[in-house]
């Protein structure tokens, strides 16, 4: 690839047109004939690295401010410049897909993973880049380290899906993945903002950065769904329309909105409703297989969003009835004398909203197994232990990928929420017991709400990501306990 087709700007600044090998921000990656972009993080400085990087071969070097070499253009934004010249060199594939995305504190898996199952029910060929994984229509689904990849890794998926006939992209946009400007300003058909609490502080210090960040996809996008049930929400609807001239749907399960869900009826193994369609004057019976208020409501933003791209919402009401559920999202993964289910809830909200749609259908006792992850807000956890005593009749905390931390210390920060309450509870440093207990614990007709890990098949501890995979778990221990 040629230097001028993939970043215009060294044709300005008189460079020749080169031989571009790669485009990277990543010094080990970097080769003869690297295009360097010098990203400025927080653990690493690409800028004091452009001198190695020109050592190693490196064509020319981007940075945000002069570093007196001879072969650097400085530009304002690097993350942004990183993404533009990324999309480039991997041919501009997102120009022919229609682009999906979904952002939120929680939720962002289950509405992305639904709306792409809508999609291929209608037999529309979808990509998907999130938590649970990027799948780019080919043999095999990737691993997901980032819900976001970094601007090159993202690229080259989005390559692939077209190359393999991906007529749709949905995927989930982090926070950090809009403030790090790793999406270089794609036109989305449909932005969905599915809610916004505590979460990623220790990255946004405040909430209002926190929603800002949030906020920035859709000046990106010619529709937008918003979930109007919370404060954020309301806020959101009206500044898209004032900042960025779009008409957003709304939806919601609590009061009026464009898309309403009402007379709710969840059980372990699903949910019913009826959708009040209030812009066309229709509603829809809707059935579907993930529980709780909170999956109706993701439901919801999934009919809207694929309605806002042009297809019929009873049309799609009727497509959601054949989707299967979402991978460790109220995931029932056993089902005898009592219920295990699997879930990706590692936020005080998100702890309540499955609690709260568990006790819809338990017919005895709520076990909630969870922890809180390490190097991630701390100020969260006794939040959440507090909100799972409030919630559960029987607490189990233990370790969710503690990373470099004490996995004892974060349990005992944990512990400050729920000790002042009645709610009895035990800990576990290791999971595997904490699940042995749990699942020893548990007797007829109680429900055991394995929180935290969800879709996730490793415990990171440390640098090691060691097997971790609770529907495997659960079912060897059941398997000696029966």
């Amino acid at each position: 690839m040629k230097l001028h087709d993939i970043f215009p700007a060294a044709k300005e600044h008189g460079f020749e047109n080169l031989d571009i090998t790669n485009v990277t921000d990543d010094t080990r990656n970097v080769r003869e004939g690297s295009l360097f972009i010098a990203i400025k993080g927080e653990n690493f400085n690409g800028e004091e690295a452009c001198g190695r990087v020109f050592e190693k071969g490196a064509a020319l070097v981007v940075t945000e401010r002069d570093l007196g070499f001879s072969r650097q253009v400085v530009v304002s934004d690097a993350r942004l410049t990183f993404a533009e010249t990324a999309k480039k060199s991997c041919g501009n594939p997102t120009d022919r897909m229609k682009l999906i995305a979904v952002t939120g504190t929680n939720g962002k898996s289950t509405v992305a993973s639904l709306i792409k199952m809508i999609l291929e029910r209608f037999g529309h060929k979808t990509g998907f880049i999130g938590t649970t994984g990027y799948d780019v229509c080919g043999s095999e689904v990737y691993e997901a380290r980032l819900t976001v990849p970094k601007q090159d890794e993202l690229y080259g998926l989005f390559a692939e899906m077209e190359r393999n006939g991906a007529e749709y992209c949905v995927m989930e946009a982090s926070s950090q993945a809009l403030s790090q400007r790793r999406i270089a300003g794609e036109r989305f058909e449909c932005g969905v903002f599915t809610n916004l609490t505590r979460d990623h502080l220790d990255w946004h210090k405040t909430m209002e950065a926190y929603y800002q960040a949030k906020k920035t996809l859709f000046k990106m996008c010619a529709a937008a769904v918003i979930n109007t049930d919370g404060e954020y929400g309301k806020r959101l609807a009206g500044e898209t329309e004032s900042e960025f001239n779009i008409r957003a749907r709304t939806y919601g399960i609590n009061g009026a909105a464009d898309f309403c869900g009402v007379n709710i009826k969840s059980s372990s193994s699903g949910s019913a409703y009826w959708l009040l369609d209030n812009p066309a004057e229709k509603s829809f019976y809707v059935k579907f297989n993930m529980p709780g208020l909170f999956n109706a409501a993701n439901s919801i933003a999934a009919i809207a969003a694929c309605n806002a791209v042009g297809f019929d919402a009873g049309e799609c009401a009727g497509a959601l009835e054949k989707c299967g559920g979402v991978r460790g999202r109220s995931e029932v993964i056993y089902n005898g004398d009592f219920t295990v289910i699997c879930d990706y809830a590692h936020t005080e909200d998100a702890l309540v909203k499955i609690l709260v749609s568990a006790r819809e259908y338990a017919k005895g006792r709520l076990i909630c197994l969870f922890g809180a992850a390490g190097e991630r807000d701390a100020e969260k956890r006794p939040a959440m232990g507090a909100a799972a005593a409030r919630l559960a009749d029987f607490l189990i905390i233990t370790s969710d990928n503690p990373r470099f931390e004490d996995p004892s210390a974060i349990i005992a920060q944990v512990e400050e929420g729920c000790s002042k309450l009645a709610t009895p509870y035990r800990t576990f440093v290791d999971r595997k017991e904490a699940i042995e207990f749990a699942l020893g614990e548990a007797g007829k007709g109680d429900t055991v709400l394995l929180c935290g890990k969800g879709h996730e098949t490793c415990q990171v501890i440390g640098n090691d990501r060691q097997p971790f995979d609770e529907r495997i778990i659960v079912k060897n221990i059941m398997g000696v306990i029966g």
